[in-house]
Protein backbone atom coordinates (compact mmCIF):
# COMPACT_ATOMS: atom_id res chain seq x y z
CA UNK A 1 0.00 0.00 0.00
CA UNK A 2 2.88 2.75 0.68
CA UNK A 3 4.84 1.37 -2.13
CA UNK A 4 1.74 2.03 -4.37
CA UNK A 5 1.17 5.65 -2.85
CA UNK A 6 4.89 6.22 -3.76
CA UNK A 7 4.69 5.39 -7.14
CA UNK A 8 1.73 7.80 -7.44
CA UNK A 9 3.29 10.56 -6.24
CA UNK A 10 6.45 10.01 -8.77
CA UNK A 11 4.23 10.02 -11.93
CA UNK A 12 2.50 12.93 -10.64
CA UNK A 13 5.94 14.92 -10.50
CA UNK A 14 6.97 13.65 -13.62
CA UNK A 15 3.65 14.72 -15.47
CA UNK A 16 4.18 18.26 -14.06
CA UNK A 17 7.84 19.04 -15.13
CA UNK A 18 6.96 17.24 -18.72
CA UNK A 19 4.14 19.88 -18.77
CA UNK A 20 6.28 22.92 -17.36
CA UNK A 21 8.82 21.96 -20.18
CA UNK A 22 6.31 22.14 -23.11
CA UNK A 23 5.28 25.77 -21.65
CA UNK A 24 8.78 26.93 -22.03
CA UNK A 25 9.23 28.62 -26.10
CA UNK A 26 11.74 28.10 -27.34
CA UNK A 27 14.26 31.44 -27.44
CA UNK A 28 16.19 29.79 -30.61
CA UNK A 29 13.72 30.27 -33.07
CA UNK A 30 11.07 33.61 -33.38
CA UNK A 31 7.50 32.96 -31.82
CA UNK A 32 4.95 33.10 -34.60
CA UNK A 33 2.56 35.48 -34.83
CA UNK A 34 0.47 37.72 -36.31
CA UNK A 35 2.32 40.33 -38.91
CA UNK A 36 2.63 44.16 -37.22
CA UNK A 37 0.27 46.88 -38.23
CA UNK A 38 1.31 49.35 -40.20
CA UNK A 39 -0.78 52.84 -40.51
CA UNK A 40 -0.30 55.22 -43.98
CA UNK A 41 0.22 58.89 -42.69
CA UNK A 42 -1.41 60.32 -44.79
CA UNK A 43 -4.69 58.51 -43.73
CA UNK A 44 -4.25 59.90 -40.79
CA UNK A 45 -5.57 63.68 -40.19
CA UNK A 46 -3.28 65.98 -37.57
CA UNK A 47 -5.90 67.83 -35.24
CA UNK A 48 -9.44 65.39 -37.07
CA UNK A 49 -12.45 66.51 -35.01
CA UNK A 50 -14.42 63.69 -33.08
CA UNK A 51 -17.99 65.41 -34.45
CA UNK A 52 -18.91 66.49 -38.17
CA UNK A 53 -17.78 69.73 -39.44
CA UNK A 54 -19.29 73.19 -39.02
CA UNK A 55 -21.71 73.53 -39.64
CA UNK A 56 -23.23 71.15 -37.96
CA UNK A 57 -27.04 71.01 -37.45
CA UNK A 58 -28.79 69.94 -34.05
CA UNK A 59 -32.68 69.51 -33.34
CA UNK A 60 -33.78 72.68 -32.12
CA UNK A 61 -36.60 75.37 -32.59
CA UNK A 62 -35.51 79.08 -33.99
CA UNK A 63 -37.47 82.05 -33.02
CA UNK A 64 -37.54 83.23 -36.63
CA UNK A 65 -39.45 80.37 -37.83
CA UNK A 66 -42.47 81.69 -36.75
CA UNK A 67 -42.27 84.33 -39.35
CA UNK A 68 -43.25 87.34 -36.43
CA UNK A 69 -46.40 85.66 -35.63
CA UNK A 70 -46.10 84.82 -32.56
CA UNK A 71 -44.20 82.77 -30.25
CA UNK A 72 -42.83 79.52 -31.25
CA UNK A 73 -43.10 76.05 -29.37
CA UNK A 74 -40.83 72.95 -29.35
CA UNK A 75 -43.71 71.50 -31.79
CA UNK A 76 -42.19 73.84 -34.23
CA UNK A 77 -38.20 71.89 -33.47
CA UNK A 78 -36.08 71.48 -37.12
CA UNK A 79 -32.88 71.76 -37.77
CA UNK A 80 -31.27 74.30 -36.74
CA UNK A 81 -27.43 75.47 -37.78
CA UNK A 82 -26.21 75.15 -34.05
CA UNK A 83 -22.52 74.96 -34.21
CA UNK A 84 -21.07 77.47 -36.72
CA UNK A 85 -17.48 77.24 -35.45
CA UNK A 86 -17.07 73.66 -34.14
CA UNK A 87 -14.56 73.95 -31.21
CA UNK A 88 -14.33 77.05 -31.72
CA UNK A 89 -18.03 78.15 -30.20
CA UNK A 90 -16.37 79.64 -27.65
CA UNK A 91 -15.03 82.81 -29.43
CA UNK A 92 -18.58 83.52 -30.41
CA UNK A 93 -20.20 84.94 -33.40
CA UNK A 94 -19.95 88.44 -34.66
CA UNK A 95 -23.36 89.64 -34.25
CA UNK A 96 -24.46 92.53 -34.91
CA UNK A 97 -23.79 95.86 -33.02
CA UNK A 98 -25.36 96.43 -29.94
CA UNK A 99 -26.73 99.90 -30.92
CA UNK A 100 -26.73 102.19 -34.51
CA UNK A 101 -24.85 104.85 -32.72
CA UNK A 102 -23.54 105.54 -29.32
CA UNK A 103 -24.74 108.73 -27.80
CA UNK A 104 -22.57 109.87 -24.57
CA UNK A 105 -24.35 109.93 -21.32
CA UNK A 106 -23.56 111.30 -17.99
CA UNK A 107 -20.31 109.35 -16.12
CA UNK A 108 -19.28 108.72 -19.33
CA UNK A 109 -15.01 109.29 -19.89
CA UNK A 110 -13.85 110.71 -22.90
CA UNK A 111 -10.47 111.40 -23.87
CA UNK A 112 -9.76 114.44 -26.24
CA UNK A 113 -6.34 114.11 -28.13
CA UNK A 114 -4.77 117.42 -29.47
CA UNK A 115 -3.01 117.77 -33.16
CA UNK A 116 -1.57 120.53 -34.69
CA UNK A 117 -2.97 120.77 -37.94
CA UNK A 118 0.16 123.33 -39.35
CA UNK A 119 -1.99 124.17 -42.20
CA UNK A 120 -1.74 127.31 -44.26
CA UNK A 121 -4.97 129.45 -42.92
CA UNK A 122 -7.04 131.78 -45.64
CA UNK A 123 -7.00 134.59 -44.04
CA UNK A 124 -3.88 136.71 -42.15
CA UNK A 125 -2.43 135.79 -39.18
CA UNK A 126 -3.60 138.74 -36.20
CA UNK A 127 -1.50 139.50 -33.63
CA UNK A 128 -2.61 138.04 -30.38
CA UNK A 129 -2.03 138.93 -25.88
CA UNK A 130 1.57 137.59 -25.75
CA UNK A 131 3.03 137.39 -28.65
CA UNK A 132 6.37 139.24 -29.37
CA UNK A 133 7.32 141.08 -32.25
CA UNK A 134 10.25 143.42 -33.45
CA UNK A 135 9.74 146.89 -34.09
CA UNK A 136 12.86 148.77 -36.16
CA UNK A 137 13.03 151.68 -38.27
CA UNK A 138 15.69 150.93 -41.57
CA UNK A 139 16.49 155.02 -41.78
CA UNK A 140 16.07 156.51 -38.42
CA UNK A 141 15.80 160.32 -40.41
CA UNK A 142 14.52 162.96 -38.17
CA UNK A 143 12.79 166.00 -39.55
CA UNK A 144 15.34 168.52 -40.59
CA UNK A 145 17.88 164.98 -41.15
CA UNK A 146 19.17 162.59 -39.21
CA UNK A 147 17.70 161.33 -36.18
CA UNK A 148 17.41 163.12 -32.39
CA UNK A 149 20.44 160.86 -31.25
CA UNK A 150 23.02 161.79 -34.18
CA UNK A 151 21.72 159.21 -37.16
CA UNK A 152 21.43 156.09 -35.00
CA UNK A 153 17.85 154.46 -35.26
CA UNK A 154 16.52 154.68 -31.42
CA UNK A 155 13.38 152.90 -32.92
CA UNK A 156 14.12 149.32 -32.75
CA UNK A 157 13.14 147.48 -29.55
CA UNK A 158 11.66 143.96 -29.04
CA UNK A 159 7.99 144.24 -27.69
CA UNK A 160 5.60 141.42 -25.92
CA UNK A 161 2.05 142.32 -26.42
CA UNK A 162 0.44 142.96 -22.76
CA UNK A 163 -2.70 142.05 -21.58
CA UNK A 164 -4.35 145.33 -22.60
CA UNK A 165 -3.46 144.27 -26.58
CA UNK A 166 -0.69 147.35 -26.57
CA UNK A 167 2.82 147.68 -27.26
CA UNK A 168 5.03 151.21 -25.67
CA UNK A 169 6.93 152.76 -28.22
CA UNK A 170 9.40 155.57 -27.99
CA UNK A 171 7.88 159.16 -29.20
CA UNK A 172 4.30 157.36 -29.30
CA UNK A 173 3.75 155.78 -26.44
CA UNK A 174 1.21 153.32 -25.81
CA UNK A 175 -0.12 151.38 -29.42
CA UNK A 176 -2.40 149.12 -30.07
CA UNK A 177 -1.19 145.58 -31.42
CA UNK A 178 -3.83 143.15 -30.48
CA UNK A 179 -6.15 141.83 -33.45
CA UNK A 180 -4.01 143.28 -35.97
CA UNK A 181 -1.96 141.70 -38.56
CA UNK A 182 1.56 142.73 -39.14
CA UNK A 183 0.62 144.75 -42.38
CA UNK A 184 -1.88 146.90 -40.86
CA UNK A 185 0.06 147.79 -37.32
CA UNK A 186 3.05 148.47 -40.07
CA UNK A 187 0.84 151.14 -41.35
CA UNK A 188 -0.22 152.58 -38.46
CA UNK A 189 3.06 153.03 -37.24
CA UNK A 190 4.55 154.45 -40.51
CA UNK A 191 1.72 156.83 -40.31
CA UNK A 192 2.42 157.82 -36.51
CA UNK A 193 6.16 158.31 -37.13
CA UNK A 194 5.67 160.63 -39.84
CA UNK A 195 5.85 163.38 -37.38
CA UNK A 196 9.27 162.61 -36.34
CA UNK A 197 10.87 161.02 -39.40
CA UNK A 198 10.86 161.74 -42.98
CA UNK A 199 11.02 158.35 -43.67
CA UNK A 200 9.95 156.40 -41.11
CA UNK A 201 10.49 153.11 -43.13
CA UNK A 202 8.95 150.92 -40.07
CA UNK A 203 9.25 147.27 -40.41
CA UNK A 204 7.60 144.95 -38.33
CA UNK A 205 9.08 141.07 -37.44
CA UNK A 206 6.85 138.33 -35.39
CA UNK A 207 9.11 136.49 -33.11
CA UNK A 208 6.69 134.19 -31.15
CA UNK A 209 3.42 134.27 -32.41
CA UNK A 210 0.29 131.60 -31.92
CA UNK A 211 0.84 131.81 -27.70
CA UNK A 212 -2.75 131.34 -27.23
CA UNK A 213 -2.27 127.77 -29.51
CA UNK A 214 1.11 127.33 -27.23
CA UNK A 215 -0.77 128.13 -24.27
CA UNK A 216 -3.40 125.53 -24.89
CA UNK A 217 -0.75 122.65 -25.86
CA UNK A 218 1.05 123.46 -22.21
CA UNK A 219 -2.48 122.92 -20.56
CA UNK A 220 -2.85 119.33 -22.44
CA UNK A 221 0.91 118.67 -23.10
CA UNK A 222 1.13 114.62 -21.31
CA UNK A 223 4.14 113.45 -22.79
CA UNK A 224 5.78 113.07 -19.22
CA UNK A 225 3.07 111.36 -17.80
CA UNK A 226 1.69 107.73 -17.94
CA UNK A 227 -0.82 108.46 -20.80
CA UNK A 228 1.76 110.01 -23.32
CA UNK A 229 0.79 112.29 -25.74
CA UNK A 230 -1.19 115.54 -26.35
CA UNK A 231 -4.34 114.83 -24.40
CA UNK A 232 -7.01 115.34 -21.92
CA UNK A 233 -9.36 113.29 -19.83
CA UNK A 234 -12.37 114.32 -19.07
CA UNK A 235 -15.96 112.98 -17.44
CA UNK A 236 -19.54 114.00 -18.15
CA UNK A 237 -20.94 116.35 -15.40
CA UNK A 238 -23.90 115.59 -14.06
CA UNK A 239 -25.69 118.33 -15.92
CA UNK A 240 -24.32 117.20 -19.49
CA UNK A 241 -21.37 119.31 -19.83
CA UNK A 242 -17.75 118.89 -20.34
CA UNK A 243 -15.12 121.54 -19.21
CA UNK A 244 -12.25 122.68 -21.96
CA UNK A 245 -9.44 124.58 -21.69
CA UNK A 246 -9.79 127.77 -23.74
CA UNK A 247 -13.72 127.02 -24.31
CA UNK A 248 -15.41 126.21 -21.30
CA UNK A 249 -18.43 124.45 -20.89
CA UNK A 250 -19.17 121.98 -23.72
CA UNK A 251 -23.05 120.25 -23.90
CA UNK A 252 -22.18 116.83 -24.48
CA UNK A 253 -24.95 114.83 -23.38
CA UNK A 254 -27.18 112.64 -25.82
CA UNK A 255 -23.98 113.20 -28.83
CA UNK A 256 -22.51 110.84 -30.61
CA UNK A 257 -18.21 111.64 -30.43
CA UNK A 258 -18.38 112.75 -34.12
CA UNK A 259 -20.62 115.56 -33.46
CA UNK A 260 -19.00 116.19 -30.58
CA UNK A 261 -15.61 116.62 -32.27
CA UNK A 262 -17.04 118.50 -34.89
CA UNK A 263 -18.80 120.85 -32.97
CA UNK A 264 -15.67 121.38 -29.99
CA UNK A 265 -13.39 121.52 -33.35
CA UNK A 266 -15.71 124.57 -34.75
CA UNK A 267 -15.50 126.81 -31.27
CA UNK A 268 -11.53 126.06 -31.34
CA UNK A 269 -11.75 127.30 -35.03
CA UNK A 270 -12.95 130.38 -34.01
CA UNK A 271 -10.88 131.35 -30.96
CA UNK A 272 -7.68 129.22 -31.34
CA UNK A 273 -7.00 128.23 -34.76
CA UNK A 274 -4.41 125.57 -35.64
CA UNK A 275 -5.08 122.43 -33.48
CA UNK A 276 -7.73 119.81 -33.89
CA UNK A 277 -9.29 117.59 -31.43
CA UNK A 278 -10.48 113.59 -31.42
CA UNK A 279 -12.55 112.32 -28.82
CA UNK A 280 -11.91 108.49 -27.50
CA UNK A 281 -14.09 106.61 -25.55
CA UNK A 282 -12.08 105.84 -22.86
CA UNK A 283 -14.58 103.93 -20.38
CA UNK A 284 -18.79 104.05 -20.78
CA UNK A 285 -20.64 104.86 -17.58
CA UNK A 286 -21.72 102.18 -15.11
CA UNK A 287 -24.95 100.76 -16.42
CA UNK A 288 -27.06 98.58 -13.51
CA UNK A 289 -29.48 96.26 -13.26
CA UNK A 290 -31.45 95.65 -9.59
CA UNK A 291 -32.81 92.25 -8.81
CA UNK A 292 -34.74 91.93 -5.44
CA UNK A 293 -37.46 89.73 -4.20
CA UNK A 294 -37.44 85.92 -4.43
CA UNK A 295 -34.03 85.61 -5.56
CA UNK A 296 -30.81 83.92 -4.08
CA UNK A 297 -28.87 86.73 -3.58
CA UNK A 298 -30.50 90.35 -4.11
CA UNK A 299 -28.67 93.50 -4.89
CA UNK A 300 -27.57 95.53 -7.54
CA UNK A 301 -25.35 93.83 -10.84
CA UNK A 302 -23.37 95.74 -13.32
CA UNK A 303 -24.83 95.36 -16.91
CA UNK A 304 -21.21 94.20 -18.89
CA UNK A 305 -22.95 93.71 -22.20
CA UNK A 306 -26.68 92.60 -23.45
CA UNK A 307 -28.27 90.88 -21.09
CA UNK A 308 -31.98 89.63 -20.82
CA UNK A 309 -34.64 88.93 -17.60
CA UNK A 310 -33.20 85.55 -17.02
CA UNK A 311 -29.95 86.35 -17.15
CA UNK A 312 -30.58 88.98 -14.48
CA UNK A 313 -31.79 86.38 -12.43
CA UNK A 314 -29.04 84.00 -12.92
CA UNK A 315 -26.92 86.67 -11.81
CA UNK A 316 -28.57 86.89 -8.61
CA UNK A 317 -27.90 83.40 -8.02
CA UNK A 318 -31.35 81.74 -9.32
CA UNK A 319 -35.31 81.90 -7.97
CA UNK A 320 -36.16 80.76 -4.65
CA UNK A 321 -38.57 77.71 -4.55
CA UNK A 322 -42.13 79.53 -3.59
CA UNK A 323 -41.11 82.31 -6.54
CA UNK A 324 -43.72 83.74 -8.34
CA UNK A 325 -42.43 83.34 -12.13
CA UNK A 326 -45.43 84.26 -13.76
CA UNK A 327 -45.63 87.80 -12.38
CA UNK A 328 -42.25 88.86 -12.15
CA UNK A 329 -42.21 92.90 -12.63
CA UNK A 330 -39.95 94.52 -14.28
CA UNK A 331 -39.76 98.70 -13.48
CA UNK A 332 -38.00 101.40 -16.05
CA UNK A 333 -37.11 105.31 -16.24
CA UNK A 334 -37.93 106.74 -19.20
CA UNK A 335 -35.67 109.31 -21.44
CA UNK A 336 -37.53 111.89 -19.14
CA UNK A 337 -37.38 109.92 -16.03
CA UNK A 338 -41.24 108.57 -16.03
CA UNK A 339 -41.73 105.52 -14.35
CA UNK A 340 -42.94 102.62 -16.61
CA UNK A 341 -43.46 98.97 -15.55
CA UNK A 342 -44.25 95.57 -17.07
CA UNK A 343 -45.40 91.66 -16.11
CA UNK A 344 -43.69 88.80 -17.26
CA UNK A 345 -44.35 85.27 -17.63
CA UNK A 346 -40.74 83.27 -17.97
CA UNK A 347 -41.96 80.31 -15.56
CA UNK A 348 -42.50 77.67 -18.72
CA UNK A 349 -38.80 79.07 -20.18
CA UNK A 350 -36.96 78.31 -16.92
CA UNK A 351 -38.80 74.97 -16.74
CA UNK A 352 -38.04 73.86 -19.94
CA UNK A 353 -41.52 74.16 -21.74
CA UNK A 354 -41.19 77.75 -23.65
CA UNK A 355 -38.21 77.18 -25.80
CA UNK A 356 -38.29 80.88 -27.42
CA UNK A 357 -40.54 82.95 -24.54
CA UNK A 358 -42.20 86.50 -25.62
CA UNK A 359 -41.05 87.27 -22.19
CA UNK A 360 -37.65 87.61 -22.16
CA UNK A 361 -36.76 90.92 -22.85
CA UNK A 362 -33.21 92.89 -23.02
CA UNK A 363 -33.03 94.86 -19.64
CA UNK A 364 -32.28 98.58 -19.85
CA UNK A 365 -29.77 100.29 -17.56
CA UNK A 366 -31.38 100.81 -13.71
CA UNK A 367 -33.67 98.68 -14.29
CA UNK A 368 -35.41 96.88 -11.49
CA UNK A 369 -36.36 92.77 -11.50
CA UNK A 370 -38.85 92.07 -8.66
CA UNK A 371 -39.51 88.51 -8.46
CA UNK A 372 -42.78 88.32 -6.22
CA UNK A 373 -43.65 85.41 -3.96
CA UNK A 374 -46.35 82.68 -5.06
CA UNK A 375 -49.63 83.07 -3.52
CA UNK A 376 -48.86 79.94 -1.84
CA UNK A 377 -46.14 81.45 0.23
CA UNK A 378 -48.28 84.72 0.84
CA UNK A 379 -50.55 82.96 2.31
CA UNK A 380 -48.51 81.29 4.04
CA UNK A 381 -46.68 84.93 5.43
CA UNK A 382 -50.31 85.34 6.51
CA UNK A 383 -50.99 82.65 8.29
CA UNK A 384 -47.54 83.33 10.20
CA UNK A 385 -47.73 86.72 10.61
CA UNK A 386 -51.47 86.63 11.97
CA UNK A 387 -52.16 83.11 13.64
CA UNK A 388 -48.47 81.89 14.73
CA UNK A 389 -47.26 85.11 15.94
CA UNK A 390 -49.93 87.11 16.68
CA UNK A 391 -53.17 85.26 17.98
CA UNK A 392 -51.46 82.05 19.29
CA UNK A 393 -48.87 84.24 20.90
CA UNK A 394 -51.49 86.22 22.77
CA UNK A 395 -53.89 83.20 23.50
CA UNK A 396 -51.51 79.84 24.08
CA UNK A 397 -54.84 78.09 24.65
CA UNK A 398 -55.88 78.08 21.38
CA UNK A 399 -52.95 76.52 20.31
CA UNK A 400 -53.22 72.76 18.19
CA UNK A 401 -52.63 70.36 21.05
CA UNK A 402 -53.19 72.21 24.05
CA UNK A 403 -56.46 73.84 24.29
CA UNK A 404 -57.75 73.78 27.67
CA UNK A 405 -61.40 74.90 28.71
CA UNK A 406 -60.91 75.44 32.23
CA UNK A 407 -57.77 78.04 31.01
CA UNK A 408 -60.40 79.92 28.50
CA UNK A 409 -63.23 79.93 31.36
CA UNK A 410 -60.76 81.06 33.80
CA UNK A 411 -60.30 84.48 31.09
CA UNK A 412 -63.78 84.65 30.31
CA UNK A 413 -64.39 85.45 33.92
Amino acid sequence: MLLSRTTCCLLAASALTSLAVLAIPNRGEPEAGPPPRVVDWQQVDLCQALSPAAPYPIWGVDGTSGGGLGEVGWEARGNVDWQAFAQGEYVGHARTAHVPEYRIRVDDQIAFIFRLTREVTGHPYKLQVGDQIRVESLTGDAIGGGSADGGKDNIRRELVIQPDGTISLPLLGQVRAANLTIDALRQQLEERYKKYYKVPAITVTPLVVNTRLEDLINAVDARRGSSGGLRLQTVINPDGRIYLPGLGAVCAQGLTLEEIRMEINARYQETIPGVELTPVLTQRAPRNVFVLGEVRQAGRYTLEGPTTLMGAIALAGGWLPGGNLRQVVVFRRGDDWRLMATMLDVQGALYGRRPTPADEIWLNDSDIVVVPKAPILVVNEFINQFFTNGLYSMFPQFSFGNFNFNNFRSISN
